[in-house]
């Protein structure tokens, strides 16, 4: 029967920190190798987050509905409560978008062996290339070549009688909120290769 070694807590199959250090493997050079962003983990990371953002604006859209529905509102009615339906449903936005963004830096975050945050940042920052590149690309070439009216992304509803001043403010909020969603996903997933090291090396 074989028998199977069984290995000391403080200790690992690799050997004593003095061999690990010494075959080059140590945390710190392994930084030094493979941390900063990885863009190619940011880029999976950004699909999960525009898959994301289209699942939850689907159920919100849906819940929307079920309640517009129970209470009977009648188009009149909805017009002249445009500016509270208008919020919640800049509110709605930014909530499903912060999301979609903190699960996409999730997914980063976990392939990723380093740098968590950083991995954030890149996945967010691929959504706003990709954004603003398609918007041009919109802009310039026609509506057929804008992606983003293909893709069923939720959308803020401003009254043109607040757009500047409220448009520029709850897309400010969208950036930020995205941004610091991105960035904590991409931490909280980096923290299963800190539980690995844990286990393995201490």
């Amino acid at each position: 029967m074989a028998q199977h070694q069984l290995i000391p807590r403080g200790a690992s199959a690799l050997g004593s920190d003095a061999e690990r250090r010494a075959r080059g493997i140590d945390e710190e050079s392994a930084h030094r190798r493979y941390g900063g962003a990885n863009w190619g983990a940011a880029f999976f990371g950004w699909l999960v987050a525009v898959a994301s953002a289209v699942l939850l604006s689907s159920i919100v859209g849906a819940i929307a509905g079920a309640v517009g529905a129970a209470n009977d509102l009648s188009q009149d009615q909805v017009q002249r409560e445009a500016g509270t339906v208008s919020l919640a449903a800049a509110i709605a936005v930014v909530v499903v978008m912060a999301l979609a963004y903190f699960a996409g830096g999730y997914v980063a975050g976990r392939m990723s062996r380093f740098d968590g945050g950083r991995q954030g940042v890149a996945t967010w920052v691929i959504g706003l290339v990709v954004t603003v590149l398609a918007v041009i690309a919109g802009a310039a070439l026609g509506a057929q070549y804008n992606i983003l009216d293909r893709v069923d992304l939720p959308r803020i509803p401003v009254p043109t009688d607040t757009a500047t001043a409220g448009g520029i403010v709850t897309a400010l909020l969208l950036l930020l909120g995205t941004l610091l969603a991105a960035v904590a996903g991409g931490k909280t997933g980096q923290r299963y290769h800190a539980k690995v090291d844990r286990a393995t090396y201490h």
